[in-house]
């Protein structure tokens, strides 16, 4: 075995990738990055009535969104391909003709009919019917069988399952890196098929003999795969391999803890459960992801980081780098983590405030364009400047800092009632008047006069600052009243005053 690491994500083309799916990627790359290693994308294609058309290429875009790509895999070839499983078909045959030749499989003859038989039968004594050492004799296979008999089978083309010979009466000692030593008594466990009457591998053959030649040192993989790790160490055992590391990662749980987070738990609650958005070939349905809903990559990966990890410090946000260099499996919980979608929010809040305003300022063009609103490239910057610590998203730019842009055209009724009183008409006519003999409409310098200004007339400044931002922004709302009046401009300012003691009189 490779004294590298070799890590691999083995997804299947199925449909869009579960952010669960993303989890195991992600803590597959942060080991192998750690660790000076490979992190390989392998596609468990065997199954293809369930082929998804587009799955592979939304995996792919996927992890490359998320700032987490392949090292190896379809397209990056590096000598351990091909990548998908579909192509390494002529591989398995010889592999589980191998197990049968060192007696730890054998040929099952019995039909699909025949064994609903026995499981009927079972059932109907209060038994469940289970194919391994205490019934095998008694079935249809190469065990119970004469050579002669399997040969004539086999001649005739009849179907046939290749199945695993389960050992009797032996305890296997497991470890997992996260979960710690385990032990499994073999009678319980079934003779798991490897080799299906179509001619293609079951997952457990395939993915061991993958893992095997292309040298996987550790198998960081979910929770449901736990039942299998039996039958894989087995298999390994078999083969006379060395066996890799294993390390099942905990559930992804529903917001209220209980049950796997699924997507019928984000349509029902507001938020995706995709990375990207996805549309279903066959239905069309549209399914939204974190990108279209403009989450960020880093706090979806920092989102995704916690569910199951903690660095076992205060931290609680990570670059991408600084994950590489803390992430420890030895740190992974083993109970399920509970999905929490303001978390997401929290975490893509803090990346919003570190995201750069020029960068910032590219993505709100984009939306100011959709309004055919022309600005300066600078300007829109300062803008965002001003106002990005009370966004979350992109989207939320326009409602937070439209009247930098646009003169309000309404005013907002209540907080229109909240500020202007009988004499409010006459005050900010005499301030209208006044603003008129200012030259310097900087910010600073704005605050200093129009205070000395309302200091002289002996009144609140409540009286006058509070209409004065419902003239200047249509609301209650916004940040520092300076900033807006030095942004819109000296002639804006005296506009929108003159529109609003018409409007409000």
């Amino acid at each position: 075995m490779s004294s590298k690491v070799r890590v691999r994500f083995a997804p299947s083309p199925t449909g869009p990738l579960h952010i669960g799916g993303v989890r195991t990627a992600l803590y597959n790359y942060l080991f192998a990055k750690k660790h000076g290693g490979d992190f390989v994308l392998r596609i468990e294609d065997t199954d293809q009535n369930r082929f998804v058309e587009g799955a592979e290429d939304y995996i792919i875009e996927s992890l490359n969104w998320c700032g987490i790509p392949y090292d190896e895999g379809p397209g990056k070839e590096k000598g351990f391909g091909p990548y998908r499983q579909s192509e390494r078909k002529d591989k398995y045959r010889e592999y589980a003709e191998k197990l049968i030749e060192s007696g730890n499989a054998y040929y099952a003859f019995d039909t699909a009919d025949e064994l609903d038989e026995h499981r009927k039968d079972h059932e109907e004594k209060g038994k469940t019917f289970i194919y391994n050492w205490h019934n095998r004799q008694k079935l249809k296979n190469s065990l119970s069988l004469s050579q002669e008999e399997v040969q004539e089978k086999l001649d005739a083309e009849e179907a046939y399952v290749i199945r695993f010979k389960s050992p009797q009466d032996e305890t296997l000692q497991l470890k997992d890196v996260i979960r710690g030593d385990m032990e499994i008594d073999t009678n319980i466990l079934d003779d798991k098929v490897l080799f299906k009457s179509d001619g293609m591998p079951t997952y457990h053959l395939a993915n061991i003999v993958d893992d095997h030649l292309m040298e996987i040192t550790h198998v960081i993989r979910g929770e449901e795969w736990l039942p299998s790790l039996a039958l894989h160490y087995m298999l390994y055992r078999a083969f006379g391999w060395d066996a890799p590391e294993f390390a099942h990662l905990p559930l992804i749980l529903k917001p209220q803890g209980k049950g796997k987070l699924s997507k019928r738990d984000g349509e029902k609650m507001g938020f995706p459960v995709f990375p990207l958005e996805w549309k279903d070939p066959k239905s069309g349905d549209i399914s939204t992801g974190y990108r279209e809903e403009g989450y960020f990559p880093e706090a979806v990966v920092n989102m995704l980081a916690f569910l199951g990890w903690n660095p076992g410090t205060e931290q609680e946000f990570f670059k991408l780098e600084e994950l590489c260099q803390t992430f420890e499996l030895e740190r992974v919980h083993k109970g399920g983590a509970k999905f929490d979608p303001e978390k997401t929010k929290w975490f893509q809040q803090h990346y919003m405030q570190q995201s750069d305003n020029a960068y910032l300022a590219d993505e709100f063009e984009k939306e100011l364009h959709k309004k055919e609103i022309k600005a300066d490239k600078k300007y829109i910057a300062d803008v965002v400047a001003l106002i990005k610590e009370r966004t979350v998203f992109v989207e939320d730019f326009w409602e937070q800092g439209y009247f930098f842009f646009v003169a309000p055209t309404s005013f907002d009724p209540k907080d229109s009632k909240k500020a202007w009183k009988e004499d409010t008409n006459e005050l900010l006519n005499e301030l209208h008047e006044f603003l008129k003999t200012v030259n310097n409409f900087e910010a600073e310098s704005l605050q200093e006069t129009v205070k000395g200004w309302i200091k002289s007339k002996e009144i609140g400044f409540g009286k006058v600052m509070m209409p004065l931002r419902v003239a200047l922004v249509g609301a209650l709302q916004g940040p520092d009243l300076y900033k807006i009046a030095e942004f819109v401009g000296k002639d804006e300012t005296l506009s929108r005053i003159k529109k609003a003691t018409e409007t409000l009189s």
